[in-house]
């Protein structure tokens, strides 16, 4: 006689939830590190900042901002072409500490020996040599909080 044994069933794990990445909302505190994996999930933001750890997202550009940018741009890459070991840069997203990532307009540094690095991300990391921002009516913002 066949003695008949349970068949074992497996565990069955439940998968993990999907995570949701919160999107990012104008005036939220976040740490650089949050930021940055906010920003990177929301390819439809075309600019966003994080300054002393509280989130900026301007509105639209305006003609006026956009003719002096080019202006300025335009200056700044016959500077950068004139200089050997001198880049220009146009809204590079620049990690600056814990706090803080910012996208100048423009911007000017040294490729080696100044004070910023490049990261293996192809990031802009510390202070580059000149940031330039265009502010028109984001003039309160820029030359408080954004300069500091």
């Amino acid at each position: 006689m066949a003695v008949m044994t349970p068949i074992r069933q497996r565990a069955v794990k439940p998968s993990p939830a999907k995570q949701v990445i919160p999107p990012l909302e104008n005036g939220d505190r976040l740490t650089q590190i949050e930021f940055h994996r906010r920003y990177l999930s929301m390819p439809q933001i075309k600019k966003a900042e994080l300054v002393e750890g509280i989130v900026h997202m301007p509105s639209p550009i305006r003609r006026s901002h956009a003719s002096a940018h080019a202006a300025v741009m335009g200056a700044l890459i016959v500077y950068a072409a004139a200089t050997p070991g001198v880049e220009a840069g146009d809204n590079a997203t620049i990690l600056l500490d814990a706090d803080n990532e910012v996208q100048p307009d423009a911007l000017l540094r040294l490729a080696a020996g100044g004070a910023s690095i490049v990261s293996v991300n192809d990031y802009i990391q510390g202070p580059p040599e000149l940031v330039i921002e265009i502010a028109g009516t984001s003039a309160a913002y820029d030359l408080y909080a954004k300069k500091h």
